[in-house]
Parts: structure tokens; C-alpha cells; sequence
């Protein structure tokens, strides 16, 4: 089974034995970050510092102006935590010690922008702006989306490129002294408290005959029992159940095409300027109506416009299946799992992970997370990946 490690380029600029260490793992594939969101991250082994605090979503690589010239929204520039063509040293360094390098793009989580321009922000049914979600419907937003994800994925050398948070970003979200756990959502109440009311959204309904300000507080009703303590149990039919089936299927038949479309949008825009036999993946849950870093989509869909989908597997392989009902043979299913045990994850047990995922239809496994591991975690991972599967 092919194997890639997730890395940022801290891990690897000013650590000269990094590159070296991530291919002695045994993977073939590093997946390095080229775009990604603001975050505070370990760097245990490097000889320079211990936590890299990326204060904004930012490119790590010096963005094109022309491409950017005279647009509203445009990329950040990272700050000291990845100078310069910071993607493109780590890059050379991981291919210097024999690895195909893919990108890493971070697109619809951008928490500055959101500051910077919150009208470009996801709106609940409250009122409530989520600056770290920009809603994918408005017309600017996609264009930005679609420019970002065909500069960072192509980067000079990429084999290819694992886009994440290609889709409807909402409520979930990993925010500092987070202090959003003390009512239990479930995945019906984190759908309602997702949808989105900003004018573009709204627009949409009125267009498919719905009153915005009726929809939204239909929602709010349908939420007075989550907030007594009623966790809704399962999954869609929980949002049927609590919303109407009517109105539920409403929101869907609005939101469900505008993820597709620019879905399809970024792909086609990647594989334009692209090189042959590049290839584009996306981080994906099988379920539509899901919101976050792995975006809800249609398997049959995304199977048919992507070259293939990274899945989240940390919890089990479950959610690989209704891919691959759908997958070709020009498809590929990478099993995503964290080896971090203080992340949640279980590198003790990562070869069985991975012939349970190869089980299901994964012929590709992601590791996640190289630079965050303990040295001990990475003797694991370096075990397990020894033996076939």
C-alpha cells in the first residue's frame, strides 16, 4: 500500500536531517502543506525551535501578483514562521531524499479574511458570522477559491496535489479556548447551526421559492430542543426530523449544487494548469450534507471529477465504503490516519488500520502527522509500514 506522510515546511527548512527522517519512515509520498490555515504546532525534533505559531492563513510560497492584481480577496503572506518560498525549500529537500512531493491546499478556512472582510463569512440563522468559514456561494469567494487552489497546487516539481476544505465550511472549527462543547450537537444540530444566511444564500432560497427570514427561523425552533439538552440521534433523517423533511430537503437542493459546482470549478481550473498525469484529490466525507475540513460530497460525483478522495479513517475505515461502490480503476482511495497519539491516534495499531482500510476498497494510506509525532509514535509508524499488507 502507498503511503504519504502529511508535513509542513517548519518541520523540514533548518532541520537538515528531516527529509531524510520522513522517507526512512518507509512512505514513497510526502504531502506538504502549501496553503493552510492559521495554527500553533509542535515541532519536537527540530534543532531550531519546539512550537511554530502560524498566526493566518497564509501561502508558503510568494504568490503571483499579476494573478492577484486589482482583486479584493487574495492570498496572505506567510509571516516568520514560513519566509519566502518556504513550500518550495522544504520541496526540493523532501525530493532530494527520493519522494514524490503532492501539495497540501487549505481552501474554504480562512479566519482573516473573514476579519478582514466579513461580509465574505458564513451566517447562521442567528445572525452569527463564522469568520474561519468563507460561504463558497458568493461570486468573489469561488473566484478566490479557484485562483488559490490552481497556484498552490501547482507548484513547481508537484506530482500532484490533496485539496482540503473544498466545500461548505460551518460551525466546526478548532478555535483558541474553544468553549463550544457544553451542548451536544450531534450531526443535525451542527448542519442547522451550519446553514447560511448571508445575502448570497439568501438569495438562493428565494430563488427555489423559500422565504429567507421564514427558513431561518424555522431553524431556530427546530434547534430549541438541542439547546434543552435533546441530542437529535442519527444522522439525516435527525435534520428531517427536527427541520421538516420539506425544509430540509430544501436546503439541500441549494447548498448540495453549489459545493458541486465548485467543485467541479477548482478541478477543471487545476487540471487546466496542470501537467499530464498530475493528480488531484480531495479530502471528503461520503455523507453531503457533512460541513469541515473533510467536505460532504456525492461519492459518485466527486469520484467523477476528482482522481480521487482522501478519507477520514482515524475512527475506522466505515466511511471508504460508499466510495468505493463507486470508484474506477483510475480512482484512488487514500485511508487518512493520525499517528499522533496525543492527537487521538493509534500508530500501535496502524498495520491493521491499514489492511482493515485495504479491506474496503484504500489502495493509499496518509499518515498524519510526520512533523507532530513523537519520536516513539514515528518508530511505530516506521514498523508498521516495514510489514506488507
Amino acid at each position: 500500500m502507498r503511503a504519504s506522510a502529511f508535513v509542513y515546511p517548519w518541520d523540514v527548512n533548518g532541520d537538515p536531517r528531516a527529509a531524510a527522517r520522513i522517507a526512512g519512515l518507509g512512505v514513497q509520498q510526502a504531502t506538504l502543506a502549501s496553503a493552510y490555515h492559521s495554527t500553533r504546532a509542535l515541532t519536537p525534533r527540530h534543532p531550531r525551535h519546539r512550537i511554530v505559531t502560524a498566526r493566518h492563513a497564509a501561502a508558503l510560497y510568494p504568490v503571483d501578483p499579476t494573478r492577484w492584481q486589482g482583486r479584493r480577496l487574495r492570498p496572505y503572506a506567510a509571516g516568520d514562521w514560513a519566509p519566502g518560498d518556504a513550500y518550495g525549500e522544504a520541496a526540493e529537500a523532501l525530493a532530494g531524499a527520493g519522494l514524490d512531493v503532492h501539495t497540501w491546499v487549505v481552501l474554504a478556512h480562512n479566519s482573516r479574511m473573514g476579519e478582514e472582510f466579513p461580509d465574505t463569512s458564513v451566517v447562521n440563522a442567528y445572525g452569527d458570522r463564522y469568520p474561519w468559514a468563507p460561504c463558497i456561494a458568493q461570486p468573489a469567494t469561488r473566484a478566490y477559491l479557484t485562483g488559490l487552489a490552481v497556484e498552490a497546487a501547482v507548484r513547481p516539481g508537484a506530482a500532484g496535489t490533496e485539496l482540503e476544505s473544498l466545500g461548505w465550511y460551518g460551525l466546526p472549527h478548532l478555535h483558541a479556548h474553544d468553549k463550544t462543547a457544553g451542548v451536544a450537537l450531534g450531526d443535525a444540530g451542527t448542519y442547522l447551526m451550519s446553514l447560511c444566511f448571508c445575502p448570497a444564500c439568501r438569495d438562493g432560497y428565494a430563488r427555489l421559492g423559500l422565504d429567507a427570514d421564514e427558513l431561518a427561523a424555522a431553524v431556530r425552533r427546530a434547534l430549541e430542543p438541542v439547546w434543552r439538552g435533546a441530542t437529535p440521534a442519527g444522522g439525516w433523517e435527525a435534520v428531517e426530523k427536527l427541520l421538516g423533511e420539506e425544509l430540509a430537503t430544501a436546503t439541500r437542493a441549494w447548498r448540495d449544487p453549489v459545493a458541486r459546482s465548485l467543485q467541479e470549478e477548482v478541478v477543471g481550473a487545476v487540471r487546466a494548469a496542470a501537467p499530464g498525469g498530475f493528480r488531484i484529490l480531495l479530502h471528503a466525507d461520503p455523507d453531503p450534507y457533512h460541513v469541515g475540513a473533510n467536505v460532504g460530497v456525492d461519492p459518485e460525483h466527486v469520484l467523477g471529477v476528482a482522481d480521487g478522495v482522501v478519507v477520514p479513517c482515524t475512527g475506522g475505515p466505515g466511511l471508504l465504503a460508499p466510495f468505493a461502490r463507486h470508484a474506477t480503476g483510475g480512482n484512488v482511495l487514500a485511508a487518512n490516519l493520525t499517528v499522533v497519539r496525543g492527537m487521538g491516534g493509534s500508530p500501535q495499531t496502524l498495520h491493521e488500520d491499514m489492511v482493515r482500510a485495504a479491506g474496503l476498497g484504500a489502495g493509499e494510506v496518509r499518515l498524519y502527522h510526520a512533523g507532530l509525532a513523537s519520536d516513539e509514535d514515528l518508530s511505530l509508524v516506521t514498523r508498521a509500514l516495514a510489514r506488507p499488507v
